[in-house]
């Protein structure tokens, strides 16, 4: 009795980490079932206003109207022609993809932002994005990303943005 007690152990081990390892995979590599394009991603509001919903389709309430052109989204879910967004306080529900872009764009998250002109902490500052600046996203390495917005830009720490995952890599 004793040894199939150990042997169902071992194999409820085995299968809690094939689940594990299976579902950590899933994560990675998580596709969107209209598009095929992971999730989650970032993309940004080609237009200057879109309705956001509480369902994929327009029978759905309107919960609130994003207003700003160019603000960077995360999305989360899609369904049909509607895709699950969220902006960088988690506020979010469904929007027409016809309002969505792919341009990327970032949220400066931190007042005074210094942008150097190369991916280097010595290096001249170029310019100081102010806190909530909307910004265009350029090239990124493991720590820097450049930026741009008002026809400035530079090099910012890729820590002080939002709309770019940490682990990303832009060329």
């Amino acid at each position: 009795m004793t040894g199939q007690v150990s042997k169902l152990r071992h194999a409820v081990a085995a299968l809690v980490c094939g689940i594990a390892l299976t579902g950590s995979a899933l994560a990675e590599t998580r596709r969107g079932p209209v598009t095929n394009l992971p999730l989650p991603r970032f993309v940004s509001m080609k237009a200057s206003e879109g309705n956001v919903r509480r369902g994929p389709s327009l029978t759905h309430r309107i919960d609130w109207v994003f207003k700003r052109r160019d603000m960077p989204l995360q999305v989360t879910a899609e369904y049909g022609h509607w895709r699950r967004v969220q902006d960088r306080d988690g506020a979010g529900g469904w929007i027409h993809y016809a309002l969505l872009s792919g341009a990327r764009t970032v949220l400066i998250e931190q007042d005074m932002l210094p942008a150097h002109t190369r991916p280097d902490p010595q290096a001249p500052v170029a310019v100081a994005f102010e806190l909530g600046v909307v910004a265009r996203l350029g090239d990124c390495g493991p720590e820097w990303c450049e930026v741009s917005a008002g026809g400035y830009s530079g090099w910012a720490k890729k820590k002080h943005l939002w709309g770019v995952r940490p682990d990303e890599l832009r060329d």
